[in-house]
């Protein structure tokens, strides 16, 4: 397919998008969601192929604490880009109602609606407790819950006893596509037995090789969402004019890692409010071992790290996630890779 005046093949590996929906500094989780609603209706126009946010909860660090409401609502303000769950966290809820909403959600957008699962809480002890409200189906039920979701995703019987004549409405022709998340080699473990396409977080974890996806692709039984392995990793991205200004925007990102690490980010810091922390040797420290793990620069740099990273890990596709304070750089980000990339 001819791209333009460059009459240039496309990149055959898809650039996709996850969106955590961030609180700024001096803003709030209604210009958050704003935002996020802004920023899929810009990737869709530039030809991204999936837009999916996430789910965190007990945060005022990231707004995006009920995918399915939002993807309700993108779904009306995009048109072709695929919508999806990065991702529910499965633990919490039962199967069949996850399965009903996500139905309901293709009913409105046929063919378009991705179901993204984790086994992470995305939150705090407690806050997992209030979710559950004194249910004891917990993590180590994650696999049994995986199974249940897909038969109930596609009209077959569950594993689970009890579970036998379930079957989920609205009834779909197609069942909203069904993938696993992680950021550990269980969770590719997993993804191969269930036969599911696989997303690794990069940004969680970049200590990672490219055993863990070798062990995913080894290991892979097609399933009824997934004929063949299916390898996307998620990178946390700025892209800007020069590497100079790159820096700059990501100084914002490095602030927020370190409150981070301490155990509350709060809201994400302008530059100059990073500019102005007082680093200490350590933190500064673990700032540049950070920055080595993102793909940040100019379009070439940028575009030069993730075709590394599909090349090292032999990936079907990429999924980015940009966060800056700004929001006119935020878009210029994904502007500038995706016109590069292809």
């Amino acid at each position: 397919m001819a791209l333009g005046v460059t009459a240039q093949m496309q990149n055959p590996v898809k650039l996709s998008v996850l969106d955590q929906s961030p609180v700024k500094s001096g803003l709030d989780a209604y210009s958050a969601i704003d935002e996020t609603l802004g920023l899929a209706t810009l990737c869709d126009n530039l030809g991204y192929h999936r837009y999916w946010v996430a789910e965190h909860h007990a945060s005022d660090a990231l707004a995006g604490c009920s995918p399915e409401v939002l993807l309700g609502r993108l779904g009306a303000e995009t048109k072709d880009i695929r919508l999806g769950s990065g991702g529910i966290m499965l633990p919490h809820y039962s199967p069949y109602k996850v399965a009903e909403n996500f139905r309901m959600l293709e009913t409105m957008y046929p063919s378009r609606i991705d179901l993204g699962i984790g086994r992470a809480p995305g939150t705090d002890p407690f806050t997992a407790a209030a979710i559950r409200y004194g249910s004891t189906v917990g993590p180590e039920h994650f696999p049994n819950m995986v199974l249940d979701l897909q038969a109930l995703l596609n009209d077959t019987e569950p594993v689970t006893p009890g579970l036998e004549n379930a079957q989920a409405y609205p009834k779909v022709d197609t069942p909203p596509e069904l993938w696993m998340l992680g950021s550990s080699s269980d969770s590719s473990s997993l993804a191969a037995v269930a036969g599911l396409p696989y997303n690794f977080a990069h940004f969680i974890n970049p200590m990672i090789g490219p055993e863990i996806f070798e062990n995913y692709r080894e290991n892979f039984k097609a399933g009824p969402n997934c004929d063949a392995p299916h390898s996307v990793l998620t990178v946390f991205t700025i892209c800007a004019e020069t590497e100079k200004e790159a820096l700059e925007l990501s100084k914002s990102r490095d602030l927020w890692f370190i409150r981070l690490l301490r155990g509350s980010p709060g809201p994400f810091p302008s530059v100059q409010e990073a500019s102005d922390y007082p680093y200490s040797s350590r933190e500064l420290q673990v700032i540049e071992e950070n920055r080595k793990k993102r793909a940040i620069g100019t379009p070439e740099q940028v575009c030069e790290k993730l075709e590394s990273y599909v090349n090292d890990f032999e990936l079907d596709e990429l999924m980015i996630l940009t966060i800056t304070h700004s929001k006119s750089a935020r878009k210029k980000s994904y502007e500038l890779l995706y016109s590069n990339w292809n």
